[in-house]
């Protein structure tokens, strides 16, 4: 049986991952906050998985035993809070909207973990506020306990574009499809079409950060039409997906500076706009275990 790692404290930084690496899992005392200032970010714990690209942050609790998965070159930025300190009085993983004022504060607070000056916690005061008025989103993907269910959600993960009803599904693996239906939602807390969907959403931004074509994903997905896919990607995103192809990053700073300018105003202090510029390239390459 592998071994847990245990790191008293979560630690607050940036690091990079390359495209397809892992951390295997481990826990801390603290809470964490991770976040994919470029690349796609997957969290898992026994309960599931979470997955998050560049609009959206994973709220690790305390104690939690999670591992890490980059899809993509990923930027992760890592938020440590001590355990007493929970703004969101979440003891689940969770994942939250990150909007542009946000996202420039955890890049620039996670760009220097060690500075202790007090233009450094207000910047972590306003980074809290943000926080509590994150909304929640539901993008987990729950493991199934039940054999039954876990042999459908095979098949399913295995062949995302699989449109088989959920009754073909049961006579593959024996059980009827009301059985399935009520295992679904006994067990994952969600229906057969919203899991399926929440699947088909987390192979998408998988592939998206491997750079395939947006109407590719849509089939390998699952989807009829490339317009279809976008629709529902849209609605659950807020943009498009083209958004989360690399080839239209071009790294963890965004054209848009406002956001920047907003919270250097907030904060009191022109060390926000300019941490970043000052982070050396052997730094940000840096690859520690979170």
């Amino acid at each position: 049986m592998t071994e847990i790692r245990h790191d008293p404290v979560a630690p607050t930084r940036t690091q990079w991952l390359a495209s397809g690496a892992a951390i295997d899992a481990h826990r801390h005392d603290d809470h964490q906050i991770v976040y994919a200032g470029r690349g796609v970010l997957a969290v898992t714990t026994s309960a599931g998985s979470w997955i998050a690209p560049g609009t959206r942050a994973i709220w690790v609790p305390a104690g939690t035993v999670h591992a890490h998965q980059a899809h993509g070159e990923l930027e992760l930025h890592l938020v440590g809070l001590p355990a007493s300190d929970n703004p969101l009085g979440l003891d689940e993983p969770t994942v939250l909207t990150v909007g542009p004022l946000l996202r420039e504060l955890i890049l620039a607070y996670t760009h220097t973990p060690h500075d202790d000056s007090p233009e450094r916690g207000r910047l972590r005061a306003v980074l809290l506020d943000q926080l509590r008025a994150s909304p929640q989103q539901p993008l987990h993907l729950p493991t199934p306990t039940t054999p039954q269910l876990r042999a459908v959600c095979e098949i399913l993960r295995t062949n995302p574009a699989d449109d088989r009803t959920l009754a073909a599904l049961g006579r593959q693996v024996g059980a009827s499809d009301r059985t399935l239906s009520r295992l679904f939602k006994a067990d994952l807390g969600m229906t057969f079409p919203q899991w399926r969907t929440q699947l088909r959403l987390y192979h998408a931004l998988v592939l998206l950060a491997e750079n395939i074509p947006v109407t590719t994903v849509a089939h390998m997905c699952g989807w009829s039409s490339a317009s279809a896919f976008i629709d529902v990607f849209r609605r659950t995103f807020g943009h498009t997906p083209g958004t989360h192809q690399p080839r239209r990053q071009t790294g963890s700073c965004t054209t848009d500076t406002s956001p920047a300018t907003a919270a250097q105003a907030l904060v009191g202090s022109d060390r926000f706009g300019s941490v970043r510029r000052r982070r050396s390239s052997n730094e940000a390459k840096t690859a520690e275990t979170p």
